[in-house]
């Protein structure tokens, strides 16, 4: 164990560390460590202590087994991502002054990414994270959640509306592709005098909770812009106009095109778009497949795993059609039907054989409800007579259904000059991009749910909050692609956001303690591995 005095010039000034250090064998080569850097104290003390180590008398006897830290705290993960947020002018679009609620609402944003949960348990983290302290509080005292965690939100929330201007100022231009979707989050506790809280239509499976519904705008290349929450019984169609008139109307963007999902952009929806100046880009329905299959404006052998074919609408040719086939997906719904009309078939077949006795209407009741539970009953023509159940499969229908498996055709109205045939559909698939975004919200990543809120304007706020969080975790995404880019397949792959953070987490600063002398704030020293994350995402320690 030994002494090492360092020196390193950085913008023409010279630094001078100490650091304590061993030296260790390991597959027969001599390696080094650093146990503790003592840079911060006093000279005097420095000396003793590397005359100590090698082995010279010293005036002060001091056993390096005094030498301890405490106070370890979590540093690195929430100085890189507040660094990344104040880089990506997050700080400046909350508030362009630095007052304390600016940075405490800076503190939830980052503390969604790094910890999760809800805002008292951020609180409750303040000694085992720099985090509040690094947003302008005071070492081991604990913030007040109502002043410094709600309060803010409410000052936070009061300012969306210029944010998300800021926000699409920055991404959003002139005949620009957005992305548009809409999905819901379910709630906690009883939500009696909420205007947005609401049973309806879970897509998430979750029974018996209410919820609310978020609508998100992004950019072409998934970068969120704007959120909007909704009653949770709200239709996805009927939000449509709305966030296209916010686009135009609150930020400003002319010559939008927009793209949705077919469930969404209707030709209703479609219509009111158009009427903004709008384009749209979507996805027929099978129904409308079929429509178009019946009038003749297209047949099967168009469809082809390896080539777009390109139909205009014969009535409205700026109407154009692109038509694609996934063999893999065909083969899922193709199982996935048989497995579920099978499945309805024994049901029925064993309603047929019960001996119980039932009413027709019980019967029926019983009937309605096994196909509500496996939603292909459109395949079934069935009647109960007297207590007695009938039934047959549809098979022309299976069959002509069969035939489009896998089939799907991209409607547009956007010009081919703009967008061909391949950017047409590539566009299309990027709301892939929202329904990750969507994904990284729900699961561990961020945490959005459940919401514990009471109030509607803090549900409101937080999933703002969580949104803001999302958008530096992509930016954080998109600086790190080199790192997730050169990193290993299947069981060799070892880099994920989480590993990301997870490294950063152990960049801690702590007290040293040798003898009666104590240096507070001594903070590790990134690792290679670190620092090459720190200069990805374009911080500086």
């Amino acid at each position: 164990m030994y002494v090492e005095k360092l020196k390193s010039r950085q913008r023409g000034k010279t630094y001078l560390s100490h650091l304590i250090r061993e030296s260790y064998r390991k597959n027969g080569k001599v390696l080094h460590r650093t146990l503790a850097n003592i840079s911060k104290l006093p000279m005097k003390y420095i000396e003793e202590i590397t005359d100590l180590l090698a082995g010279k008398e010293t005036g002060t006897v001091v056993d390096v087994k005094e030498l301890v830290t405490e106070g370890s705290r979590e540093y690195g993960a929430s100085f890189a991502l507040l660094g990344l947020a104040r880089e990506l002018g997050v700080d400046k679009m909350i508030y362009s002054r630095r007052t304390q609620w600016r940075e405490n609402a800076l503190a939830m944003i980052i503390g969604r990414i790094i910890y999760q949960g809800s805002k008292l348990s951020l609180v409750n983290l303040y000694r085992d994270t720099a985090l509040w302290e690094q947003c302008g509080h005071q070492p081991d005292v604990r913030p007040d959640v109502d002043r410094d965690c709600y309060q803010a939100m409410d000052q936070l929330l009061s300012r969306r509306k210029s944010i998300q201007k800021s926000l699409a100022k920055k991404h959003l231009r002139d005949g620009c592709l957005i992305l548009y979707d809409i999905t819901n989050f379910y709630l906690e506790g009883e939500y009696e005098n909420s205007r947005l809280a609401a049973f309806g239509k879970s897509k998430d499976g979750k029974k018996g909770h209410k919820q609310i519904a978020v609508g998100l705008v992004t950019d072409k290349n998934g970068c969120p812009v704007g959120v909007e929450i909704f009653r949770g019984n709200t239709s996805d169609q009927t939000t449509v106009l709305e966030q296209a008139e916010k686009i135009s109307e609150e930020y400003g963007v002319k010559d939008v095109i927009f793209a949705g999902d077919r469930g969404m952009l209707t030709p209703k929806r479609i219509a009111e778009v158009n009427e903004l100046g709008y384009k749209t880009i979507t996805a027929l329905t099978h129904p409308q497949i079929n429509q178009l299959l019946e009038s003749k404006v297209i047949q099967l052998e168009l469809f082809d795993d390896t080539n777009i074919e390109e139909v205009s609408d014969p009535d409205n040719p700026e109407i154009r059609y692109m038509l694609c086939c996934n063999p893999e997906t065909a083969r899922k719904e193709s199982e996935t039907r048989t497995r579920l009309v099978n499945k309805i078939s024994d049901e029925l077949d064993r309603l047929k054989r019960s001996r119980k006795k039932r009413t027709s209407n019980e019967l029926s009741s019983k009937v309605g409800q096994v196909m509500e539970k496996y939603k292909v009953g459109k395949y079934f023509d069935w009647e109960v007579k007297r207590g007695k159940l009938d039934y047959s499969i549809d098979r022309e229908l299976v069959d002509r259904d069969r035939a489009i498996d896998g089939c799907y055709i991209v409607r547009t109205d956007v010009d081919s000059g703009i967008y061909n045939k391949e950017e047409t559909v590539k566009s299309y698939r990027d709301l892939a991009k929202v329904e990750q975004a969507f994904r990284n919200l729900k699961t561990v990543l961020l945490e959005i749910r459940p919401i514990y809120h009471q109030l509607d304007e803090r549900m409101t706020a937080h999933v703002f909050i969580c949104m803001l969080a999302y958008y530096i975790q992509w930016h954080m995404m998109e600086r790190l692609a080199p790192l997730f880019d050169n990193d290993g397949d299947g069981e060799n792959r070892r880099w994920s956001v989480e590993t990301v953070i997870t490294r950063l987490k152990s960049i801690r600063i702590e007290k040293c303690i040798l003898g009666r002398a104590k240096v507070a704030m001594v903070r590790n020293r990134p690792d290679d591995e670190q620092q090459m994350i720190m200069d990805l995402l374009g911080v500086k320690m």
